[in-house]
């Protein structure tokens, strides 16, 4: 059975005859929308790429990746493709300009915006559009970047960038210039959120809730995987969301260990159905809880019972820990600890930042500290996500939770509305 049926307003007929049914909208989208200042959002955006720039002594930075020519600019222009066919980016002077280099044949779609200067037609220089004149179109590119830099750095010829092939780069350091990881003040920029940030935080996590509810309610023997994980694709873009960043919904023995992705097996009464929404939602906001459930029908198992109990509180105890000042080492060395035989299966993060994307920070476990862990301190006003998976070494099921939180002055507040509590009952 399709969980649409359950979640329906709109009816019509498709060009095969059967029924569809359009995912009605779950409160007033743009009412919500109205709410947020978006040219407060870039504005705080830009100044704090800005802000990181300047602390390096950097020119400016040159930006490929969608995610961070959306952060510093606003401008958003299919951003999952260009995630692979880099042909748009943007030159940010620490002093000066923004210059969007975009393909020209979509300038008609883009609207006036106030954190960009000037737009400006791309040179794509991917085989993909330049096949086998990417040489002459590299030199090109690194000549657009490289005059920029002079105008608008003065004598300084320190640039970041983040996405950049090896015979860019060297292009670039031809014509004189020092390249650096603009990674590292983007993340660092966009660990914290401004007010309004926080209020498309809000609204994506609405969005994300609204989906779960049409989920839980799909729920029933006889739906598959892919049925289940369709919902909440649905209610995403109906709600004015873009994409899911991954497909991580299973059941059954596909649980254990975590990160099998959705498929086409039918859920069972009884079943452990557990997902990570990973959800993309309205203005390129993440929304990224987990939950776990029993597939009604059957009555839980003790066994079931009992790993939902757990990472609840590991969940549970790890986010009253959060606040601002505390050190993310001592966060590890104070976090929930696994019983040894869930830490051959272990997630591989405790607590990860949330923003457009996952960002930083990342929190180690205890056992991985050493081989990747950093230190760092939590600050308010960072958006997180505190993970838990318990499944045996060698077990049939395991059970996915994650709870998103802000970061206050006074702890950390939870910002879903989908209970962890009653998950476990069919």
């Amino acid at each position: 059975m399709s969980g649409s049926r359950i979640i329906a307003m709109n009816r019509g007929s498709g060009p095969d005859g059967q029924a569809w049914h359009a995912a009605p909208l779950g409160f007033d989208l743009v009412a919500r929308q109205a709410e947020i200042d978006q040219v407060a959002v870039r504005r705080w955006r830009l100044e704090r790429l800005r802000a990181e720039l300047r602390r390096r002594d950097y020119a400016g930075a040159l930006l490929a990746d969608p995610m961070n020519i959306r952060y510093a600019t606003g401008a958003r222009n299919m951003a999952v493709w260009t995630m692979h066919a880099p042909g748009r980016y943007a030159f940010v002077a620490t002093e000066g300009p923004v210059v969007l280099f975009d393909f020209s044949t979509t300038h008609h779609l883009l609207q006036p915006i106030d954190t960009v200067d000037e737009l400006r037609a791309s040179t794509p220089w991917f085989y993909f559009l330049a096949g086998p004149r990417v040489a002459e179109k590299t030199a090109i590119w690194a000549e657009e970047v490289s005059s920029l830099v002079r105008s608008h750095g003065g004598d300084n010829r320190r640039l970041a960038i983040d996405r950049c092939e090896p015979w860019g780069a060297a292009r670039l350091a031809d014509n004189g210039l020092q390249l650096f990881d603009a990674q590292e003040p983007l993340e660092q920029a966009r660990a914290i959120k401004s007010a309004d940030e926080i209020k498309c935080v809000r609204l994506a996590m609405e969005v994300c809730d609204t989906a779960i509810d049409r989920m839980r309610a799909a729920l029933e023997p006889g739906i598959t995987e892919n049925q289940l994980w369709s919902i909440l694709h649905e209610t995403n873009i109906a709600h004015d969301g873009e994409w899911i960043e991954c497909r991580l919904l299973s059941s059954g023995e596909r649980t254990n260990p975590w990160f099998q992705e959705s498929g086409n097996r039918v859920i069972q009464a009884g079943d452990i159905v557990g997902f990570d929404t990973d959800m993309v939602g309205p203005n390129g906001y993440l929304a990224d809880i987990s939950r776990s459930y029993v597939c009604p029908g059957r009555p839980p198992t003790d066994h079931q019972r009992r790993l939902h109990a757990m990472a609840q509180e590991q969940v549970l105890t790890n986010v009253a820990l959060l606040k601002p000042g505390l050190a993310f080492r001592d966060f590890v060395e104070r976090a929930w600890r696994m019983p040894e035989q869930f830490v051959p299966n272990r997630y591989m993060v405790q607590v990860h930042g949330v923003g457009f994307v996952d960002e930083y920070p990342a929190i180690a476990c205890k056992e991985d500290v050493a081989e990747w862990g950093y230190d760092g301190v939590f600050e308010e006003n960072m958006v997180v996500s505190v993970e838990s998976y318990l499944g045996e070494a060698g077990g049939t099921e395991g059970v996915k939770l994650e709870q998103q939180v802000l970061i206050t002055a006074t702890g950390a507040e939870v910002l879903s509305r989908t209970p962890f509590e009653d998950s476990i009952r069919p």
